[in-house]
């Protein structure tokens, strides 16, 4: 792969999680806060949407440096 290729891949797979993470934190709220307000003020629930959002951030950024370098040449 070609070296700028691989560098502009490689910084929009590490942007992409922080995208991804962004939108998982405003968006769970609604899936899983059952409309509930004294619930979502607890300490369980903030550990849940910030767990569940490291976790998604996490497994993007992974499959994204995987794919960015696995056609790269070892040396």
């Amino acid at each position: 792969m070609d070296t700028t290729f691989t560098v502009v891949l490689g910084i929009i797979a590490m942007l992409l999680p922080l995208f991804v993470g962004r939108l998982v934190w405003k968006r769970f709220d609604q899936y899983f806060g059952r409309n509930d307000q004294a619930y979502m003020d607890t300490l369980e629930y903030f550990l849940k949407k910030l767990g569940g959002t490291i976790l998604v951030a996490f497994i993007i950024l992974w499959i994204g440096m995987s794919l960015v370098f696995s056609g790269s040449p070892n040396y």
